[in-house]
C-alpha cells in the first residue's frame, strides 16, 4: 500500500477544497491510496503557547477553524482525505501540546524536531550555525529531543527523524552516530511510535532519504513501524521518488506500512 500522510498546503495555496482537489488528483496519478494533510502547527494562532519566535510569528497567520472547515467540507464532498497535523516538538511543553492535540479530531499527529532552542536547524537562513558549533554536541542535542519526543507518547509518528543531516553536516564519528540512532530507536519502540520513510531529503542539499539506512535498520530491529511520506509542500512533490523509499524499506526487512484513522492504526502490505 502507498500512503502519503506528510503533506502541506498553506505555504503554496489556500486551505480550501478546490486547492485540496489538486493534491488528491496528483496522489491518484502517483498511485497513492491514502493521502493525509498535516499542516505545520505553528501556522495556527492556537499554538502560540507551544512555539513562538520571530521566524514563526511572521508565519502565524491562520485560525484552526479554517483548517477544520476544509476537512468538514471535504467530508461533505466525499473526498478521501485524512486530517493530520505536524507539531514542532518543544521540550517542556508537553502539557500544552497534549491540550492542543487532544481537543481536535485528528486522524494522526506527526512529531518533528525543527528547533534546538532558537536555532531552526533545517532553515537555510541558519545553515551557517553548523560551521560555528561542535557537531557532536549538535547531534547529541538533536537526538535528546527525538528521544523525549518519543517518550512523550503524544505522536503517531516522527517526521524526518534524521533531518539534522539536511545540509550534509555529520559529526564524523560513526560509533557516536550509531549510539544516537540506537537510543532513538529504543525510545520509539518503548512507546510504539512509528517513523516515516520520507523522500523529502532527496529534494534537500543532503540528497538522501530520511532516515539513514543504518538508523532504519535499527528501527526495524526494534520493531518500530513505518509510514511512507513525501513531506510535500506543493502537489508536484506527492509520491516523489517513492520507489526508492519502498526499496529502502524492503532492504532492511519491512513488509508492511501503517495507516491511521481517528488516531488508530492499521497494517498493510507495502505496495
Amino acid at each position: 500500500m502507498r500512503t502519503d500522510y506528510h503533506v502541506h498546503m498553506a505555504e503554496t495555496g489556500n486551505l480550501d477544497v478546490d486547492y485540496l482537489r489538486t493534491y488528491i488528483t496528483k496522489a491518484k496519478e502517483e498511485g497513492i491510496e491514502e493521502l493525509g494533510i498535516s499542516e505545520h502547527a505553528y501556522f495556527f494562532q492556537e499554538t502560540r503557547d507551544i512555539l513562538s519566535n520571530p521566524w514563526v510569528e511572521n508565519r502565524r497567520t491562520l485560525d484552526f477553524e479554517i483548517y477544520q472547515k476544509m476537512f468538514d467540507e471535504a467530508a461533505k464532498a466525499e473526498l478521501p482525505i485524512k486530517m493530520g497535523i505536524e507539531m514542532d516538538y518543544m521540550p517542556g511543553k508537553e502539557k500544552e501540546m497534549e491540550a492542543f492535540i487532544s481537543s481536535r479530531p485528528f486522524d494522526y499527529v506527526i512529531g518533528s524536531v525543527h528547533w534546538i532552542d532558537e536555532w531552526g536547524i533545517d532553515l537555510a537562513i541558519y545553515r551557517d550555525e553548523y560551521e560555528k558549533r561542535d557537531l557532536k554536541h549538535v547531534y547529541q542535542q538533536y537526538f535528546d529531543r527525538v528521544v523525549t519526543l518519543a517518550e512523550s507518547g503524544l505522536f503517531d509518528f516522527v517526521g524526518h527523524i534524521d533531518v539534522i543531516k539536511v545540509f550534509g553536516y555529520r559529526p564524523g564519528d560513526e560509533e557516536f552516530l550509531q549510539e544516537q540512532y540506537k537510543r532513538a530507536a529504543k525510545a520509539l519502540a518503548k512507546t510504539d511510535t512509528c517513523i516515516e520513510i520520507s523522500t523529502a531529503g532527496l529534494r534537500k542539499p543532503v540528497g538522501e532519504l530520511y532516515p539513514d539506512p543504518t538508523l532504519l535498520q535499527m528501527c526495524k530491529d526494534e520493531s518500530v513501524g513505518i509510514v511512507l511520506c513525501s513531506d510535500a509542500h506543493k502537489p508536484d512533490h506527492i509520491g516523489y521518488r517513492y520507489e526508492e523509499a519502498i526499496d529502502l524499506a524492503k532492504s532492511v526487512g519491512y513488509t508492511e506500512v501503517h495507516t491511521f484513522s481517528n488516531r488508530k492504526r492499521q497494517l498493510h502490505p507495502i505496495g
